[in-house]
């Protein structure tokens, strides 16, 4: 073949075969990365794989393994920065095993999941990253590991189900968050989330294997440490659309009572309530304090500077990356991160009016 002809068309799987001097049975499984091939036919094929500039159809690749080059990655809320930096971690791993990612956001809504992961499952990905909406409905995940997919869940769990879940440690962080504030003479303390449940937050309600149930028990925890009554009514989920985080913010605010201190389960959320409470002319932390999840640079930058629970975002998508790597059989070393938040204290939470604190 001359060079002008490899020019008009792709080298193919018979051209690299011709080149290396192999059948293009051998080609085709050196190639393909199945079956059994010498280390000498390896060799030769992948230089002349190179040499060529071949690139492998990766559909009909799927069609002969019964899976693509691909990672299916399902998440609540593409516009939270917090899934943005944890995809960063993901692809920057996976990319390095050869892999690609196909991304799917669900809204938090488990129909849309479950449509996601037969999707997926119908694209051949390799395996799939879920950060699922729901602790306790998880047949689809089940559905995608009886077809052989490898899933790690990264965020949040699911209960019952011996899966890999990569999830950061918030018990000491949101235990802290509630002592500070309790400190500084809170009593009337707002936790505002995107989580979607069925019925308003009250004592005893199941938040699943969430963040939000670990960091709303820190605070229910910091209350009984210290012989205190939290007002459940100051609890307010759902507040996944502008909307419902406006109205959110105008019971918290509105209120005989109004909350003296709110804490935000994500940036975004926390974008939206310092909007809510600047609406109102009200002052932080002088009016009221706020605390916030996630350690962005627009947390430092904002006057004042935000209060804030610092997590390993990226590592945790590393991470969840490096489980499912391991489970397709790379040898990606069985490091373990210490995935925990800590505290990291700014100038957004001041004295409570009124209290011996102020």
């Amino acid at each position: 073949m001359t060079k002008r002809e490899q020019g008009v068309r792709e080298a193919t799987v018979a051209d690299v075969a011709r080149a290396a001097g192999v059948s293009k049975a051998q080609a085709a499984r050196a190639l393909g990365g199945y079956g059994a091939v010498s280390e000498q036919v390896l060799s030769v094929v992948v230089s002349a794989a190179e040499e060529l500039g071949y690139r492998p159809n990766q559909i009909a690749r799927s069609m002969t393994t019964g899976r693509s080059n691909s990672i299916g990655v399902v998440v609540g809320d593409i516009e939270n920065a917090h899934f943005g930096l944890a995809l960063r971690g993901i692809s920057d791993e996976v990319r390095e095993a050869g892999y690609t990612v196909v991304l799917v956001n669900t809204d938090e809504d488990l129909t849309a999941e479950v449509g996601a992961v037969q999707e997926l499952l119908q694209q051949r990905v390799a395996g799939l990253i879920v950060a699922p909406c729901s602790s306790t409905e998880a047949a689809h995940l089940e559905s995608a590991h009886d077809h052989n997919r490898t899933v790690v869940l990264f965020d949040r769990g699911v209960r019952g189900w011996a899966l890999d879940t990569v999830r950061v440690d918030f018990a000491e962080a949101a235990l802290q968050v509630g002592r500070l504030l309790l400190d500084a003479g809170h009593r009337r303390i707002g936790y505002v989330s995107s989580l979607r449940v069925e019925e308003p937050y009250k004592q005893g309600t199941d938040l699943g294997l969430s963040p939000v149930a670990d960091r709303v028990g820190g605070i229910e925890r910091a209350f009984r440490e210290a012989g205190a009554e939290w007002d459940r009514s100051l609890v307010k989920l759902n507040a996944a659309s502008d909307d419902a985080l406006a109205a959110a913010c105008a019971d918290l605010l509105d209120r005989p009572g109004p909350a003296t201190a709110v804490v935000c389960s994500d940036s975004r959320i926390a974008m939206g309530v310092l909007g809510q409470i600047k609406r109102r002319g009200l002052r932080v932390p002088q009016d009221i304090s706020v605390v916030a999840y996630d350690d962005f640079p627009w947390t430092e930058l904002v006057d004042p500077p935000l209060t804030v629970v610092s997590q390993p975002v990226y590592d945790m998508g590393r991470e969840a990356a490096r489980a499912l790597l391991r489970r397709l059989g790379h040898r990606v070393p069985a490091e373990q991160l210490p995935l925990r938040a800590h505290l990291v204290e700014r100038a957004s939470v001041g004295p409570a009016a009124g209290s011996p604190a102020a």
